[in-house]
């Protein structure tokens, strides 16, 4: 049975107000006509959906079982019509991302903090994943978009930005004090324990190509599952190990930890946006990935049709 949708809308109104004139007067209509929708709508159900008297109108029982599915189903439309409306003005929205450490810490927290104080009617989910889980998490649609580290593999339909770049340097504890005076080759520092972010990850991926690139085999001793762990490791005397240079540099201005001069150069990796381009991102999620890629956050603004530059 097919049953124009604004039938159910103006039986909607005379069943909630118990009147026709009530009904047109809110529908921007006239009595004759929502007489006439509601005898056609009665007509095609074949039942009495209405009594008719001087002082009204009531629902007969079939008219009261009608009613009762109508409304939930209209005021559900009402409430999705209105979450639309605070979608596009940024008022609510749930934006759900994955997120390294090294992103995280390194680029991504001063923007997510803009963003919030903007519109805080937009729920954040970050999740802590490796560059991997990312990627895979994005091929199954589970997120809106990832920021992670290099390397990574990245193949259509799925989409890198980047963002910035990072150093990463070898740091210990006092423990290894004697490690601070004279660089040292690679080669020399193997002996000691070495601690490594798990397999995984890309870095563990990104320093296996570097030892080897050296002759070298990349053997950890332990093996933790975020850059946040590292530190509390090489200051518990556990071992040296690499870290993003930003998440080092107040450690070594307390002398809690310090950097152990290398011979050979670590290559610089970079912060990236990954994006799935088959997926249409919703308006909230558009406007926080604008925000990450704009050169100038301060200079931007939220409109309708997405983050526009303020110059």
């Amino acid at each position: 049975m097919d049953i124009n949708y604004d039938y159910y809308r103006i039986f909607y109104y005379v069943a909630t107000y118990k009147s026709f004139s009530k009904a047109a007067s809110i529908l921007a209509s006239n009595q004759p006509n929502i007489s006439r929708f509601m005898s056609n709508l009665e007509n095609q159900l074949g039942c009495r959906l209405f009594v008719r008297s001087n002082h009204g109108v009531s629902l007969t029982p079939e008219g009261e079982k009608l009613y009762s599915h109508v409304k939930i189903a209209y005021e559900q439309f009402k409430a999705a019509e209105l979450e639309l409306v605070n979608d596009r003005s940024l008022k609510s929205g749930v934006i759900t991302i994955s997120v390294s450490d090294t992103a995280l810490h390194g680029h991504l927290l001063p923007i997510l903090s803009t963003f919030h104080s903007a519109y805080p009617g937009i729920r954040l989910h970050i999740l802590n994943h490796s560059t991997p889980q990312a990627i895979q998490a994005l091929k199954n649609r589970l997120i809106d978009f990832a920021v992670v580290t290099t390397p990574m593999d990245v193949q259509l339909p799925l989409k890198e930005t980047y963002l910035k770049s990072f150093q990463e340097i070898l740091i210990g504890s006092p423990h290894y004090s004697f490690l601070k005076e004279t660089p040292h080759h690679l080669s020399e520092l193997v002996r000691f324990p070495f601690i490594c972010l798990g397999k995984n990850t890309r870095t563990y991926e990104f320093y296996t190509g570097f030892f080897l690139k050296h002759g070298l085999l990349l053997k950890p001793d332990i093996e933790v599952a975020t850059t946040n762990q590292m530190m509390p490791m090489v200051k518990n005397n556990l071992g040296i190990g690499f870290i993003p240079e930003r998440f080092a540099l107040s450690s070594i201005k307390s002398g809690e930890v310090f950097s152990i001069p290398l011979i050979e150069q670590v290559p610089r990796r970079s912060i990236c946006l990954v994006e799935n381009t088959s997926r249409h991102l919703s308006i909230a999620a558009n406007a926080l990935k604008q925000m990450i890629l704009s050169p100038d956050i301060k200079s931007c603004r939220i409109t309708d049709n997405g983050l526009q530059n303020g110059n």
